[in-house]
């Protein structure tokens, strides 16, 4: 074989290879979905972050809520046709998707935390872990 066609098929195939190694080490796309307007506003969010993973299972999801936001993820929380939140958030928990529940809405309409669905987590503010997310941690915004 000819001296400079090997030396091109070498640097081809190092170039490829270098190319897989970048691909499978590449960092996962992170995306926060803000949920802040209720019922409605969860339902479809939970239909978006199921069909996110489905297309995507590397996906890092955080879901930032807030005001009437936090509703779905109370305990007993049904959405408007009487579906039960609770076996959804569980499958996207495990799924890897965080839930974050604002602690300012907690107290201003005065709900105990203890009515929080055990897969959320409770964080100062919503409003701030949203901005902290997209700022500092580089998260894409989505607000279904």
């Amino acid at each position: 074989m000819n001296h400079w066609l090997k030396r091109i098929l070498l640097g081809s195939l190092l170039g490829l290879s270098l190319l897989c190694a970048s691909v499978a080490n590449a960092e996962p796309v992170k995306v926060v979905y803000h949920i802040s307007e209720g019922i409605q506003q969860a339902t479809r969010a939970i239909g978006n972050i199921r069909n996110h993973l489905n297309a995507d299972p590397s996906v890092k999801i955080v879901v930032v809520t807030h005001g009437p936001g936090i509703d779905f993820l109370l305990e007993d929380a049904q959405s408007t046709s009487g579906a039960k939140f609770s076996g959804a958030i569980g499958e996207l928990a495990s799924r890897g998707v965080e839930f974050r529940v604002c602690n300012n809405t907690l107290e201003s309409r005065r709900i105990p935390k203890e009515q929080v669905v055990l897969e959320a987590k409770i964080i100062p503010s919503g409003v701030a872990e949203v901005a902290n997310l997209q700022y500092k941690q580089k998260y894409a915004y989505l607000k279904p």
